[in-house]
This record gives C-alpha cells, structure tokens and sequence, in this order.
C-alpha cells in the first residue's frame, strides 16, 4: 500500500475513472481501490478489463472522444451503483511534439478532442446524475503544458479545462457539486502498453523537437525532476476526498513547483 493512503476514506462512494488502463489513471483507480472507493474503470482499450479484475471494480469499454461513448460509460456506472459521487477525468495527453507551424488542421482537432472534449463530454454526461443527487466531486486532469512548448494544441485544450473546471465550479456550487482540477508536470510511468497515436520520431530534428519538451519541463520544475505516478495519484485522491470539501473551482499544480 502506497505511504499516505487513507483506507475507508471512499468507503461506499461509487467513483468513476477514465483512462484507466494505464498511467495515472491506473494509479489513482489503485489508489481508490485501497481507499474503499466502489470503481468503475473506463477506457477504450481492452487493457481496462485486467486492471478492474486486479481492483476488483467494474470495467467499461468506451470512446470518450464521443458523447455517445461518455453517456454509455456514465450510464453504466449509474446502473451498477446507483449514483456517481467522484467523477475522475483522466483522458488525454499529447499526441504529436513539435513546433506549432509543423501541425497540420487535422493534428490539431485531434488533440483537442483527446485532451479537451473527452472531459467535456463526460462532464456534460455526468452532471444531471450529480446535480439530481445534491453531491458530487469531479476531478478533471488538466497539465502544467499550458505554458509549455511543442505541444501548443494540447496546452490549449488543458488550458480549456482549466476554464471548463473553474466555470462549472461556479455554476454547480449550488447544486451540491465541487469541481477542481490537477496540473501534472512531467511524470515517470512505464513504458505505454498502448501507444497515444505518437508518431515515430524520423529525424534528428524530430529527435531534437522532442527533447526540447522534455528539457523545457525539467527546467520550468523547481525540484528539477519528474514526479511519479503516485504522487500524482495522492493529489487527486486529496481533491476527490471530503478533506477537501472546501476546494472548488481551483487547479492545483502537482509539477515540482511548475505553476504552469
């Protein structure tokens, strides 16, 4: 078990976690299971079925760069469980790391559909459920990439959830709701059992692209070194918790003191 975590702490929540196949996703989706969360685990890769069998929670198959995949997702959640009290928005990441110009239209729309419309979706889906319940937390994973370079696209579309986070913090107050957001820096994971989509790097300039994002990301990190997937797991679970009842609209930065 993992230092600092809290058994019981999401005894009888039903929590709900996309992307959760690998990554962070995985590690907070391990981290709820420890803490007593009742898990539904949504991904688009087969890969979900083994980590809910390993967690012993409730796997969902779904495109979430969908709105008919992220309704699917939300309402299979709701029948197994009843209600979603902890909605944890984890898809996304970027694609493609290169200057700005080098993107082409359809580069574009796709990394914003992948880190920005998936939260969107899923929060639209799971919103009614929430609000009609009079409680609910969601946890949207945003990125210190908004100030970052290489991969412009995807800062603006983790820049989107910044706003997304804080306008519907402010207008689901009312309704029992909290809604906040972490901002990873660059996190050490395993090697991906499923790729993004990323391209393979061709060319010494694609090389040198590529290390420039990683370099500007240890630079712009006061403790100079990636955090690791617990330590992002730790900040979410802190959010998604009723320790933090009094935190709403606001996106916290777990990126070694990159405010981003």
């Amino acid at each position: 078990m993992s230092a600092g975590v809290h058994p019981e702490r999401f005894a009888g929540r039903s929590v709900v976690v996309t992307g959760a196949a690998q990554g962070i996703g995985l590690a907070v989706a391990g981290r709820l299971a420890a803490e007593g969360a009742e898990l539904t685990l949504v991904d688009r890769s087969e890969l979900v079925r083994e980590a809910a069998a390993e967690l012993a929670a409730h796997a969902v198959l779904a495109d979430l760069e969908t709105y008919a995949g992220a309704e699917s997702a939300v309402a299979a959640a709701l029948e197994r469980h009843g209600r979603i009290d902890v909605l944890v928005n984890n898809v996304g990441g970027a694609i493609s790391f290169k200057p700005f110009t080098e993107f082409s239209a359809a580069e574009i729309e796709a990394e914003l559909t992948r880190s920005l419309l998936t939260t969107l979706w899923c929060c639209r889906a799971a919103l009614p459920a929430m609000a009609g319940q009079g409680r609910g937390v969601i946890v949207n994973v945003s990125s210190a990439a908004t100030r970052g370079i290489h991969r412009i696209p995807y800062s603006a579309a983790k820049g989107g959830i910044n706003a997304l986070t804080a306008s519907l913090a402010l207008e689901y107050a009312g309704a029992g709701v909290r809604v906040v957001a972490t901002a990873p820096g660059g996190t050490e994971a395993p090697p991906r059992r499923i790729s993004r989509g990323t391209p393979p790097r061709r060319t010494a300039r694609e090389e040198a692209w590529f290390q420039a994002h990683i370099d500007q990301t240890l630079a712009s990190s006061l403790l100079k070194r990636y955090g690791t997937l617990d330590e992002q797991a730790a900040a979410i679970s802190f959010l998604a918790s009723d320790e933090a009842s009094y935190i709403t609209g606001t996106v916290l930065p777990v990126a070694g003191g990159d405010l981003g």
